[in-house]
């Protein structure tokens, strides 16, 4: 039990190293940073770290077939993606909405993996998907905002964010032969920083403010939980307990990303907010919980046996 209990785990650990993110851009804005030039330094030194970790331990790369490299391309694409899309949806939503909206990626993932294995969604993930989106209206606070006005590209642009998002799942949940999490990790995490160069400032690296400009402190922050634990997470886990039930797990980044907010930003909590994170809590758990108890009681039923 303990053991099917790991994987699990260790996606919760890696969608609320996610959480931590929005708070450590805010906190790089008061200092003086853009948006991008924080996002940017976090794909920078994030690649930096993977890449030390991989001479350190490996430094070989495995041959790949094709299928094998496509699924690490397209991941790093997604997670690039991701990153850029959410930040251009905060230029037309507020923040609370934003994230409502990215967090769409649980049905949506959900949806997805149903349609690839060719199957409808079960009730507890029904349930589960149900309670996740309540508690999600209701921790983001998005009751007390005004939503006239919002021009349609927020719309459009959020809910690109949580397809990106859950694709990005999707695809980490793909088995790849031959490859270490440390490969694996280094491959998405370069074609992500490709994606990022492309589309926000990589500029940072030679204008000074990366190094000289102390960026690098937020960078090293951003790249630690933005890069380095959810993506080796994500390989790890995410091909164990499969795309559905990584996507409804992955939920627990929001109550994290409002408690942090809360601890480091001081930005007030509401008790709806509150009741909004109880239910995204218990939306995660219902899968795992209602799967042991069919466990268990398949296991007492004298017929099974």
């Amino acid at each position: 039990m303990k053991k099917n209990l790991i994987y699990p785990l260790l996606i919760v650990i890696a969608s609320s190293s996610y959480g931590v993110l929005s708070t450590i851009v805010k906190v790089a804005m008061q200092h003086g940073y853009t948006t991008g030039e924080a996002v940017s330094s976090q794909y920078i030194i994030g690649f930096m770290l993977v890449a030390t970790i991989f001479i350190v331990t490996q430094r070989q790369l495995p041959k790949l077939s094709k299928k094998g490299l496509l699924i690490l391309v397209c991941a790093g694409i997604l997670t690039g993606a991701t990153g850029i899309i959410y930040g251009e949806s905060l230029k037309y939503l507020p923040a609370s909405l934003a994230v409502v909206m990215l967090f769409q990626f649980t049905w949506i993932g959900l949806l997805i993996d149903c349609a690839l294995h060719k199957r409808l969604p079960s009730r507890a993930e029904v349930i589960s998907i149900s309670v996740l989106f309540a508690g999600t209206i209701l921790a983001a606070g998005v009751l007390n905002v005004d939503l006239s006005g919002i021009p349609i590209q927020g719309w459009l642009l959020g809910l690109a964010a949580a397809f990106t998002f859950a694709c990005f799942i999707q695809f980490n949940s793909r088995h790849v032969e031959g490859i270490t999490t440390t490969s694996r990790v280094l491959i998405v995490s370069f074609v992500a920083l490709i994606m990022i160069s492309i589309f926000l400032n990589p500029e940072v690296l030679w204008n000074g403010k990366l190094f000289a400009g102390g960026l690098w402190k937020f960078g090293l922050a951003l790249g630690l939980f933005g890069i380095i634990m959810p993506i080796y997470l994500f390989s790890i886990a995410v091909p164990k307990v499969g795309g559905a039930l990584a996507s409804i797990l992955s939920a627990m980044e929001l109550p994290v990303a409002v408690t942090v907010s809360v601890i480091v930003l001081h930005e007030p909590l509401t008790s709806l907010q509150i009741a909004g994170i109880i239910l995204v809590i218990v939306g995660m758990m219902l899968p795992t919980i209602l799967s042991q108890r069919r466990q268990k009681g398949k296991s007492l039923d004298p017929i099974s046996k």
